[in-house]
């Protein structure tokens, strides 16, 4: 690794752990020239992610292009835009855990799986833009469909109670300790809402 202060080619590493949320491995190096340190991170290189169109055809995926029609789903809605975020990255390491390429129904309805969770009205204008709903009797069917639908098999990759930055499901993520002052009730039916 060339120093990025003098250029020398001659470092050393100080420290190397795993990164926060254990995808990378951050290194702190020392320049054996000018003797300042500095921090790489070496992460793994997944390449591009592809799926394949209703027509057909195979296209790269594109983030911000799911992202923004999430974002258009859930306008004026208490969803916040690192909700929508932590959502895409959880479709994507859901796609990616797969393997192959993934169809675009799949993608549309794992969207549609993770809007359900945060609101159920980004939900349905997802869904009506999506499955290109034509008048209000479709908008009902969709509606009774939802009340209708059985759990998800994988459903704890949508769980709210996951760290907005982690594919974790909640039983290995940290606990926080109960709140000072509060009976057990109260803070069990917090966690419960």
């Amino acid at each position: 690794m060339r120093c990025p202060f003098c250029a020398n080619a001659d470092t050393r590493v100080v420290d190397s752990r795993l990164s926060d949320p254990g995808d990378a491995v951050r290194r702190r190096r020392s320049c054996l020239a000018c003797e300042r340190r500095f921090t790489t991170y070496e992460h793994y290189d997944e390449g591009p992610l592809y799926f394949r169109k209703r027509n057909g055809s195979r296209q790269p995926f594109d983030r911000a292009k799911l992202l923004a029609g999430l974002e258009r789903a859930a306008i004026k809605r208490p969803v916040e835009r690192d909700q929508l975020e932590a959502l895409v990255d959880r479709i994507v390491a859901e796609l990616r855990a797969e393997g192959g390429t993934p169809d675009a129904e799949q993608l549309g309805e794992l969207a549609l799986r993770g809007l359900k969770k945060l609101d159920r009205v980004a939900y349905i204008r997802f869904a009506s833009v999506y499955r290109k709903f034509e008048d209000v009797e479709q908008f009902e069917a969709e509606l009774e469909r939802l009340e209708a639908e059985p759990p998800l098999q994988r459903e704890h990759l949508f769980d709210l109670a996951l760290r907005p930055d982690s594919v974790r499901p909640e039983d290995h993520t940290m606990k926080l300790p109960p709140e000072a002052g509060k009976p057990a009730a109260v803070r069990a039916a917090r966690g419960n809402s």
